[in-house]
């Protein structure tokens, strides 16, 4: 069971698991605003031409146009901005909320040892990552900027999620061979986890540099099993910033190799993931086996999701779900690291 222990702290942990949801909600959200290009569907931040929703009125339109000549409105771009924006402010408020709660009781009841360093860690990463909301805007979709958004919107579900495991006080318990077997596999686990986040920063880099459909075809891209790449351009961080990047600057050789590199990622973590589950369901416990089964489950839609998204030419209900499905993997992995490295020996 995913939370089968009696919390350290019922309140402090419901409101964890609320803002968890509440992420999830956040990182759809997001995935939805920038697959439909309304990344930049308010020019202005953190307002959207100057309102505190958006214009829809036609004397609005028209003041807000006059203000950004430049940025004509297009209402159904600037509502999935907005909505993403309260959703994202109200998470960040959620996290203030757990933080302050966690510091107070720890301070109350020393002897539960209610997590602090995590939940301060937590609202820190919100401010950075409402910074890189700005710059999102401000820098017009700069590739760089637009990845770190996203590696940071996994970041806060996934450290979210770990704090709910925390509170919860899930712990496996193993026979003294088991246990050994177990701990015999943290470094393959670590390198899966290292390899999947990769894999999602690859992810974002193809999706803020418009490369999704560079390889239209699978399993061969534009017919070749090596076609034309540009590596050096396509994978430049130190790129100039703007002046806009709605819609990517990048040739198609360049966007061809990042296509291509997602492809090989995908690949790797196809190995990697099946490499660790056989080396865990061998373990033979069946504490270890649902989360083995779960665990492939998630790799096997994830990829077919992936395959989904060539094949029928990136449909906005597959390209959001893979965005999902890539941080339910990664989620997996988190749950799996936080269980391996705090199991104990059964008594």
């Amino acid at each position: 069971m995913l939370f089968s222990q009696i919390p350290k702290n019922k309140k402090l942990f419901r409101l964890t698991l609320a803002a968890f949801c509440l992420a999830i909600v956040v990182v759809v959200l997001g995935a939805f605003t920038r697959l439909v290009d309304a990344g930049l569907g308010c020019p202005d931040w953190p307002g959207c031409y100057g309102h505190l929703l958006w214009p829809d009125e036609a004397h609005e339109i028209a003041k807000a146009e006059a203000a950004f000549p430049d940025a004509p409105v297009e209402l159904d771009k600037t509502w999935p901005e907005m909505v993403h924006r309260y959703f994202a402010g109200t998470l960040g408020l959620f996290i203030l909320a757990i933080a302050i709660i966690s510091i107070r009781e720890q301070k109350l009841f020393p002897q539960k040892h209610i997590p602090t360093k995590l939940p301060i860690f937590l609202v820190a990463l919100v401010i950075l990552q409402a910074a890189f909301g700005m710059w999102t805007v401000t820098l017009k979709l700069w590739p760089q900027v637009v990845t770190l958004h996203l590696l940071g919107g996994f970041s806060t579900l996934c450290l979210l999620w770990l704090l709910g495991q925390r509170l919860g006080g899930q712990q496996w318990q193993l026979s003294s061979s088991q246990l050994f077997a177990l701990n015999k596999n943290n470094p393959l686990l670590i390198v899966s986890l290292m390899v999947v986040i990769i894999q999602i920063a690859l992810g974002g880099w193809v999706s803020s540099n418009y490369a999704a459909l560079a390889c239209p075809d699978i399993p061969k891209c534009l017919g070749q099993w090596l076609p034309p790449m540009d590596m050096a351009t396509g994978f430049n961080i130190a790129q100039d910033i703007g002046p806009n990047y709605l819609g990517g600057q990048l040739d198609n050789h360049s966007r061809t190799a990042i296509h291509f590199m997602h492809r090989i990622g995908a690949v790797t973590v196809l190995i990697t993931l099946l490499f660790l589950s056989i080396q865990l369901w061998r373990i033979g416990s069946d504490v270890i086996k649902p989360w083995v089964l779960l665990l492939l489950g998630m790799l096997f839609l994830q990829i077919l999701l992936g395959i989904s998204n060539i094949v029928f030419a990136l449909p906005l209900v597959v390209a959001v779900a893979h965005n999902a499905m890539g941080a339910v993997l990664l989620l997996t992995l988190v749950s799996l690291c936080y269980r391996v490295f705090t199991a104990v020996e059964k008594v």
